[in-house]
């Protein structure tokens, strides 16, 4: 491709709403353009980059035995319905309607459908297992679109749905993904870590998840070095030592003026934060519930909505009007004693071991010392809902857990019957005996890696694509194209390099050799090869993108440096 006519609308300047390097960088280099908030079009670079994505996702699908198809994004409301997901997706579903009344959404993924799909189809325990996928794109109305590719509200997704007899089979399915989720991003050069993930709105009870670790990864991860335990931090179980041994005191009422905050009470009362008792009051599908957990942590908010069976989109913190209906106080003096017997208390396992705590008065100005759980207060008692922190003990091996930051770039969940018995979706066994499918459910980022790759691969000047996906392998810089003789040897060697297979752009603009390497640069092209004064002497200027030094070399040269290359990447040279 000739840089004369490829479109390309480079920015010199930084976009204004681009918070993170891949957003700034994907919009400067000209690959992606922004329509509205969390809706991109991918412009002729950024769009062979997704498609060699797409290829390498399909190549290892394939070859783990998925096979590929195509459904509409268009589904139907009763498929939801039926699982329930209708309602409780949330906001973040695109509803329509056609000139029919007939409620549709545009699909945020496609258990349903794959489901409904093969459940008249697939009649016998013969036809499995069975492993089905597609790349198609997906749409979610987020309620912050952010940091351009991470989080839109259209995107482009692999989902893979496999089907089995029982439950270890479809744990051979599982492996199976995992593994071909292993070569995927391997081969895609991003480093990344395998953890323990939340399962959410999709369902099921074992999910892992796939994190390119990134400094502006919007999940947290927490690991062990010392044995393979790692899980996000909504799912991360939290061990919390508490101590034993302490008789009850008596309950005490003090005055505590204005005194609101955890912080302000340590220094009020003089004692550690483990002491005191932090009571969060939400809104829960539009109850009032009170989740009460140790004052030196955090609350998981992904653990609370689990255990009372709702969306995150349904859980929203109180206001003061309902605090003070609830506890007759001002917000900052709750606590759970005397509360009103409708308002649902949830107490961390850990707070209903430990004694003598410093509690919400439930009068303003007021708290209560030496709270014991049993004895003064009651609630149901959950095992954990705290938020993990690093040097946290590790629940596998006790040694201390260190935090990462990560972006999901893929998802692999064991989803059981969930979507097969709500959609009567079986088959029958060796026995003749009626079963529902036993399910699993894969999906890859497949726009979010691009970005995720961008993060791991750049510097100040711009993108440094690994060989494996960069929209062309090699760039060809003609310094000056009123040169006849560097221009004929650029040409040469793009005629040469194209008849080889090799993807090749060559920059023959009328430009300033300054604009030229700044483009060359921004969009990150690998090997460089620079045609300029020597090339009287068929000698030219050989890089490579993200490497310090250059090299002069004759063209002879040229072809068994790029196979060096391409044999480094992995890839083959194809003539």
């Amino acid at each position: 491709m000739r840089m004369s006519k490829i479109y390309m609308p480079t920015l010199r300047e930084m976009p204004a709403e681009a918070e993170i390097p891949s957003h700034k960088l994907l919009l400067r280099a000209g690959m992606i353009r922004k329509l509205v908030s969390g809706i991109y079009s991918y412009l002729p670079l950024g769009y062979r980059v997704i498609r060699k994505v797409e290829q390498i996702v399909r190549e290892e699908m394939d070859d783990a035995g998925s096979q590929e198809l195509l459904m509409s994004a268009i589904q139907p409301r009763e498929i939801w319905e039926a699982t329930g997901r209708w309602d409780n997706f949330g906001p973040e579903m695109f509803k329509l309607r056609d000139r029919n009344d007939r409620e549709f959404c545009l699909g945020p993924t496609h258990e349903e459908y794959f489901t409904n799909l093969i459940k008249d189809e697939i009649k016998s325990y013969k036809q499995l297992p069975l492993n089905l996928y597609q790349i198609q794109t997906k749409y979610r109305d987020e309620k912050r679109p952010r940091f351009g590719l991470m989080r839109c509200r259209e995107f482009i997704m692999k989902d893979a749905y496999s089907f089995d007899v029982d439950e270890d089979s479809m744990k051979v399915a599982y492996e199976n993904m995992w593994q071909a989720y292993d070569k995927v991003f391997t081969r895609l050069k991003l480093k990344f870590k395998v953890v323990q993930g939340d399962t959410g709105a999709m369902g099921g009870k074992v999910s892992h998840e796939f994190m390119a670790t990134s400094e502006v990864g919007e999940s947290l991860i927490a690991y062990c070095d010392h044995c393979d335990y790692a899980a996000t931090d909504e799912k991360a179980e939290v061990v919390y030592d508490v101590e034993g041994g302490v008789g009850e005191l008596e309950l005490e009422r003090v005055h505590t003026p204005e005194v609101t905050t955890i912080d302000a009470l340590v220094e009020f009362f003089g004692i550690d934060h483990s002491k005191f008792a932090k009571a969060i009051v939400y809104s829960a599908q539009g109850k009032p519930v009170i989740a009460l957990i140790p004052g030196d942590r955090e609350l998981n908010e992904t653990k609370l909505c689990n255990y009372l069976g709702i969306g995150e989109h349904d859980l929203e913190m109180a206001d003061g009007d309902t605090i003070l209906s609830i506890t007759g106080a001002d917000k900052g003096f709750t606590g759970p004693i005397g509360i009103k017997e409708d308002v649902r208390i949830l107490v961390d396992s850990r707070i209903s071991k430990m004694k003598n705590l410093v509690v919400g008065g439930n009068e303003t100005d007021y708290h209560i010392k030496n709270a014991n759980y049993g004895r003064d207060f009651s609630g149901e008692v959950v095992e954990d809902l705290l938020l993990v922190k690093e040097g946290d003990r590790c629940p596998k091996c006790g040694q201390k857990l260190k935090m990462d930051r990560g972006i999901e770039v893929g998802n692999i969940f064991q989803l059981g019957t969930k979507y097969s018995d709500s959609l009567h979706a079986k088959f029958l066994d060796e026995n003749g005996k009626e079963k529902p499918f036993i399910m699993g459910s894969y999906g890859i980022g497949v726009s979010r890696s691009v970005a995720a790759v961008v993060e791991q691969y750049h510097d100040e000047d711009g993108i440094i694509w690994p060989l494996v996906v960069a929209p062309y392998h090699v760039i060809i810089t003609v310094i000056n194209t009123k040169d006849e003789v560097q221009l004929e040897l650029g040409e040469k060697l793009y005629t040469d390099l194209k008849s080889m297979g090799v993807e090749v752009l060559i920059d023959d603009r009328n430009e300033r050799a300054g604009v030229k390497f700044k483009d060359r640069d921004l969009i990150g092209i690998p090997i460089r090869i620079t045609a300029g004064k020597k090339s009287k002497d068929s000698v030219v200027e050989y890089s490579i993108r993200g490497e310090e030094g250059r090299i002069e070399v004759p063209i002879t040269d040229i072809i068994p440096l790029i196979k060096e290359e391409f044999n480094k990447a992995g890839l083959n040279f194809l003539k």
